[in-house]
């Protein structure tokens, strides 16, 4: 069981949290910061005698609009259904499970103003696996996620629909079933769940935990394929990286001569003085990535650990302030960088694949022992080309737009949200190139034999030959390149 407290929320935490299927629950801390910030503000309302944005008021232009006590309950209701205006596809399950944990992780600081029974019942939505039906497209990334956190929480109030035990079904079904009443949400509810930045954040999540694994997996992969291609091991000896000390190039160079130790092929006399950059870049273009990672998974740490909402609430001081914490510029342009350093991994991949079916250093051309009547291993390479160029479309930084909103009064926004979810696209796009390359590594180094690699890449190799045939004539290879994807998903070889 997860507490939900003060403590840092580690993207490691959130990874065993997901795949573990562990529950969560409020510590006792969490819960009396929430209840302590709810009572200041219900006390404060009795006699603040001025508007407060979104709690006494309406939203976006419409903040001059002060609305009646009577109605400020309605006001939030009408907020959620209001804003839930999301289009596009659906938003995997595992992202909106994420982005029910940051959501209660972000209220439980007790500086929104929700009222426990809301925090609970998304604690409860979390354990019970309800997950609501959240949209891809509608957020600016702004004034939070303001659409699709609306579809999140729209079965809060009974609303909207939710993907139960297997099925997509009316929130108020499951409620019934599960015996739970809709919320009454009260003043400044709605918008506390609606603004923050939890929607991209879930998404920037899931992307660095694959993005971490990739990298890994690239440096596996890529020291197969320069075994495959008879490369040279000097540009991953360390004097030339202490030259240059960039933390990830000296991290990737230590990894290949971990990786190769004990190869018979690496340590064996090579015709060729120098490689192509594909292999002997490696440790610049493996290592920018890593660096990367690591700064944007910093960001975006920091970004969980935080309250993103508007306007914030302060008891102890005695102050309600309206401010943009809700803005998603900090983690926008730090999402667009690591959809570019993901790019990057799979554009070097898919250099390495077409030099390995190229007919270069005694392999066959397209890596088939009978080229012309077969064409082996020819359109793999296509497909990766399609897909790293596809991946360059989606490099073009969203966070470099901005349309005025609201009637003016949002008139800067980060569309962060678009970053996110094509940061998710790229990560998956990065994924199945290096499958791709994967299965071409693993066919040249057939033509190796009977000369060896590491035994740790000889063992990786054997379990990889159970799940993705050698191919010694045409035959169907989508379903082998699918096969080889799925590979990259076992953890016990990083």
């Amino acid at each position: 069981m997860h507490q939900i407290n003060f403590d840092h929320l580690s993207f490691d935490r959130i990874k065993e949290i997901i795949d573990n299927h562990e529950k969560i629950e409020l510590s006792q801390q969490a819960k009396e910061a929430i209840i302590k910030c709810r009572k200041y503000l219900d006390s404060k309302m009795e006699d603040i005698g001025r508007p407060v944005y979104g709690v006494t008021t309406g939203f976006g232009s419409l903040y001059n609009i002060t609305i009646p006590a009577g109605e400020l309950s309605q006001l939030q209701h009408n907020l959620v259904m209001s804003h839930a205006c999301g289009t596009g596809e659906k938003v995997r399950p595992k992202i909106v499970k994420i982005m029910l944990l940051l959501k209660a992780q972000s209220l439980s600081y007790g500086h929104s103003g929700a009222q426990l029974a809301t925090v609970q019942r998304l604690v409860d939505m979390f354990n019970e696996d309800v997950l609501p039906v959240v949209y891809s497209q509608g957020s600016l990334g702004a004034s939070g996620d303001l659409a699709p956190l609306a579809h999140m929480c729209l079965p809060l109030i009974g609303l909207g629909e939710v993907l139960y035990k297997g099925a997509v079904r009316p929130s108020a079904e499951v409620w019934k079933e599960l015996g739970w009443e809709p919320i009454t949400l009260q003043s400044k509810e709605g918008l506390a769940l609606l603004n923050g930045t939890q929607f991209m954040s879930a998404h920037a999540v899931y992307s660095l935990i694959k993005a971490q694994r990739l990298s890994r997996w690239a440096d596996i992969i890529g020291a197969i394929s320069l075994e495959a291609y008879d490369g040279r091991i000097e540009p991953f000896l360390p004097l030339t990286h202490k030259l240059r000390s960039h933390q990830g190039q000296m991290e990737t160079a230590r990894a290949f001569m971990d990786l190769l130790e004990g190869s018979e092929l690496i340590g064996r006399p090579k015709e060729h003085v120098q490689d192509p950059y594909s292999f002997r870049c490696i440790p610049q273009v493996h290592g920018a990535v890593k660096d990367n990672i690591r700064y944007v998974r910093s960001v975006i740490e920091n970004e969980i650990n935080s309250v993103t909402d508007n306007p914030n609430i302060f008891p102890d001081e005695d102050m309600i302030i309206s401010a943009g914490n809700f803005h998603g510029e900090p983690i926008a342009i730090p999402m667009d960088t690591m959809a570019i350093a993901l790019s990057e991994l799979a554009n070097i991949s898919e250099r390495r694949i077409y030099q390995l079916i190229s007919g270069l250093r005694g392999l066959p051309k397209f890596l088939v022992a009978n080229p012309g009547l077969n064409s082996g291993f020819m359109i793999p390479q296509y497909t990766a080309a399609s897909i790293v160029s596809q991946n360059k479309m989606y490099c073009w930084p969203a966070s470099a737009d901005s349309i005025p909103s609201s009637q003016g009064q949002e008139d800067h926004v980060s569309m962060g949200a678009n970053a996110a979810t094509k940061l998710v696209k790229v990560a998956d796009n990065c994924e199945t190139v290096l499958g791709i390359e994967l299965m071409n590594a693993a066919q040249a180094m057939h033509f190796r034999r009977p000369a060896k690699t590491s035994p740790r890449l000889e063992a990786l190799l054997a379990d990889y030959r159970r799940e993705v045939p050698f191919v010694s004539d045409d035959t169907y290879l989508s379903p082998l390149i699918h096969k080889s994807v799925d590979f990259l998903s076992k953890e016990q070889y990083l």
